[in-house]
């Protein structure tokens, strides 16, 4: 039995972190898919996750065949079993779209053919740029529902509630990454008929005043005029919101009709951007309706980041947040597509990530509560023919050639690649502590980034129209965490722990802090909550110019007016002119800043001002409550930051004492008391960092963390024969007489000298080894270890013989 409730997977009653691997069966010979399979058990996998393409099943002549009557390689229901016989669950990902580097995103030819009505235009009736269909038309439509008809009833049979081993299956793939990629909207007839009529239950007796509707709707809508544009960018992200809801509704009915039930139904939502993660945003904006508060869905990231670095951990802790902020109390946050591989996607010999990259993410992932984490793509393979040439100069299902996957950890041919290892090493983590993070979720201080989904509604702007541009681009530099990351960025490798809360949902619990990065556009709906929270007695740190104008470009200043404060104007850097700023009063921590750009503002106490005086960051008070507004591109200041959010009222609960910028350092806890402590070192320096909890250090004084590390140390962990209260070194096995703990595999100590803390049973003898310079002091239940162990300790339980 599988269940979804409070963030957690449970699976027959017991919470579990799910590690797959993404392998392709339709890439791999049959022969070869249990090579793969062992191969992805080797690594450290406990599901296979795989698309099923309806592009590679469906024949020319229009049937389908997934039981292997024409290619043995089409046998899917062969695959899930194998995966079963080997004792690993299965994640399937049936489309209809798969991506996956397929032609036309997975779907047959023959659909574009026989129904060109599903295919839409875009602006000013330009043809799509994407293979993209409008979801919801009739035709295609009927057309999924006779895909699914022929898939899913194998992959019911196989559920894991049933005795079998699929876990989840994924609807569709990306939702409305097209759109957002070639920035066109899917228009057509029917789309349009359903978007008057969405205007005209939204707007009322007020639409004539919105639109002229003299004109004719297409024409308003795919060229609009300036009078109309900012609140038509508006009107179609919300109204598609709705539309991509409506879809995933028709596919989860379909998948009920045809037995898939009591297991999870995902969501994949995309999309990083040239190692950027802040556009992954616009993906959660648009998919935000399909799964956010609804039973029996799952959402999960699909994120392609690069090296773990400075500016990518950034990125990852955004994702991660921002996809929590959004889900409902019981859903957690997953990853489906967790880039794992060198990065070197095209066959050359352009890029090696650090063998550290898989591993560290995966830490900062599970410290952020994932409960599912899919290796994509774990296996590579080989591309098969198209059973009908289509002459597009390789006639295979992929445009990415004959091998497919030259990066990925196991390569086309089966072969163990340069990132099999690192990729093993990050599983270690979860196969030792899983019973553990399973059941934990971060612990955070009394503050979290405010999270705008308007903000990233961007995917929608006319390319010649001036005021979608000026909006978007203003909403798109400032958003998030901040212009240069810098505010999300500072709070974190200053020791903050935190996440984000969706500005927008009137029911989400505010904490006493609130951190926002936010440009001149900011709706009036945000801003008034932002009044109600300062005037009760809560604290914001804004970040950015002054918020003047709501996201249809009309004048709104209610959050400064309610400061009482104003706006001036923005002084740019130029030719010959080098903006800088310094701070003033318990700002001093500024010292004279160079910045791309600042803004006057009036009113408050000044905390920062431009070289000659004028005033661009202010303190104000409202009601029972303190805002700091900061009008200037600021770049990261961990320092800084630490003393404006202490000053608001929140000071770090994890003191971090470091000489290397960029460790982050955070904490899990479960209901039940359980707790680890988690140390990323994702800079190329060693460091030593002591971690003060009430001004007592973890561990008893400073951790030595090596460059490109990371660890995941017992804070109070129940076992069998006791309660582990700390440990400088991670667990690494549980057997069942004994616990070991040691480095992470391919990585190094915090210290070389293990300090061990472990409360047990009197009546158990407590036995080390592995170390030949150790010491075990007890006083009754409490045990202290201390050990000079290269290698790590194993600490024996056996019950201690009395006599009468």
């Amino acid at each position: 039995m599988i269940e979804v409730r409070s963030r957690r997977i449970f699976v027959d009653g017991e919470p579990v972190v799910v590690v797959a691997g993404e392998v392709h069966y339709f890439r791999v010979a049959r022969d070869q898919w249990e090579d793969r399979i062992r191969a992805a058990k080797e690594v450290g996998c406990t599901a296979i996750a795989s698309y099923i393409p309806w592009l590679w099943h469906e024949l020319p002549d229009g049937s389908i065949d997934v039981t292997g009557r024409t290619r043995r390689e089409r046998d899917v229901a062969a695959f899930v079993d194998l995966c079963r016989d080997h004792g690993l669950w299965f994640v399937a990902r049936p489309g209809p779209f798969v991506m996956a580097e397929l032609k036309n995103e997975g779907l047959p030819y023959r659909l574009y053919a026989e129904h060109p009505e599903i295919v839409p235009t875009g602006w000013d009736g330009r043809p799509a740029t994407t293979r993209t269909v409008d979801y919801l038309a009739p035709a295609f439509l009927d057309e999924v529902r006779r895909w699914y008809a022929a898939v899913l009833p194998l992959l019911a049979d196989r559920l894991e509630p049933l005795g079998g081993n699929v876990i989840g299956l994924q609807l569709d793939n990306e939702i409305g990454m097209l759109a957002w990629v070639s920035n066109s909207p899917d228009l057509t007839d029917d789309l349009l008929s359903e978007f008057r009529s969405w205007c005209g239950a939204q707007h009322g007796d007020a639409l004539g005043r919105r639109y002229p509707l003299d004109r004719e709707w297409r024409t308003v809508v795919e060229s609009p005029d300036e009078a109309w544009a900012a609140a038509l960018r508006v009107d179609l992200g919300r109204f598609m919101r709705g539309r991509l809801a409506a879809y995933v509704t028709a596919l989860t009915d379909m998948a009920r009709d045809n037995g898939i039930r009591d297991i999870p139904l995902l969501v994949n939502v995309h999309g990083t951007e040239g190692g950027n993660g802040v556009p992954l945003a616009i993906g959660i904006s648009q998919l935000v309706e399909t799964y956010a508060g609804r039973p029996g869905i799952v959402a999960g990231s699909d994120h392609y980041l690069g090296e773990m670095s400075l500016d990518t951990t950034t990125d990852v802790h955004f994702i991660n947040a921002c996809l929590t902020a959004v889900n409902g109390p019981d859903q957690p946050v997953t990853s489906l597509e967790f880039e794992a591989g060198t990065g070197d996607y095209g066959g050359g010999a352009e890029r090696l990530y650090d063998a550290s990259t898989t591993d560290l993410k995966t830490r900062l992932f599970l410290a952020q509560g994932n409960r599912i984490v899919n290796y994509y793509l774990l296996a590579g393979g080989i591309n098969p023919p198209l059973d009908e040439p289509v002459g597009d100069g390789n006639d295979r299902i992929s445009f990415t050639g004959e091998r497919h996957g030259t990066a990925a950890p196991i390569g086309p041919l089966g072969e163990r690649g340069p990132a099999f290892e690192g990729t093993a090493r990050a599983c270690c983590p979860v196969a030792a502590n899983g019973r553990w993070l399973a059941d934990m979720d971060e612990e955070h201080d009394d503050l979290a980034m405010g999270f705008v989904l308007d903000a990233f509604m961007t995917e929608y702007h006319h390319p010649g129209s001036a005021v979608m541009t000026r909006v978007v681009d203003d909403l798109a530099s400032h958003r998030g965490p901040g212009q240069r990351k810098a505010l999300w960025r500072s709070l974190l490798f200053a020791g903050y722990r935190f996440g984000a809360v969706d500005l927008q949902d009137p029911d989400r619990h505010l904490p006493l802090l609130v951190a926002l990065a936010s440009g001149r556009h900011l709706d009036g709906p945000v801003q008034r909550r932002l009044v109600d929270h300062v005037s009760g007695g809560g604290r914001l740190l804004l970040l950015g110019p002054a918020p003047e104008r709501d996201l249809e470009d009309r004048e709104c200043r209610l959050l400064l007016d309610a400061l009482g404060l104003s706006a001036g104007f923005v002084r740019p850097a130029e030719a010959y002119y080098y903006p800088s700023v310094r701070g003033r009063a318990w700002a001093d921590l500024i010292p004279e800043t160079r910045v791309a750009w600042w803004q006057e503002l009036v009113g408050g106490s000044p905390l920062l001002t431009e070289v000659h005086g004028h005033v661009c960051g202010v303190e104000a008070s409202l009601g029972a409550g303190t805002a700091v507004l900061l009008a200037a591109e600021l770049p990261a200041m961990p320092e800084f930051f630490t003393a404006a959010a202490t000053r608001l009222g929140v000071a770090p609960g994890l003191t971090v004492e470091t000489d290397v910028r960029g460790v982050v350092v955070t904490s899990t806890g479960s209901p039940g008391g359980d707790r680890m402590l988690h140390v990323l070192n994702p800079t190329g320096n060693d460091t030593r960092v002591t971690v003060r909890v009430d001004g007592d250090a973890f561990g008893g004084g400073a951790l030595h963390v090596p460059a490109h590390t990371g660890h995941l140390l017992p804070w109070g962990l129940t076992t069998r024969w006791g309660r582990i209260e700390s440990s400088t070194a991670e667990v690494v096995s549980v057997g069942p007489d004994a616990i070991a703990f040691g480095r992470p595999v391919g990585g190094s100590f915090t210290e070389p000298l293990l300090r061990l803390t472990l409360e047990v049973d009197e009546h158990l003898r407590v036995d080390v080894t592995g170390s030949a310079e150790s010491s075990v002091a007890r006083r009754g239940r409490r045990v202290t270890v201390d050990a000079a162990a290269p290698e790590g300790v194993t600490i024996r339980f056996e019950p201690q013989l009395t006599t009468a």
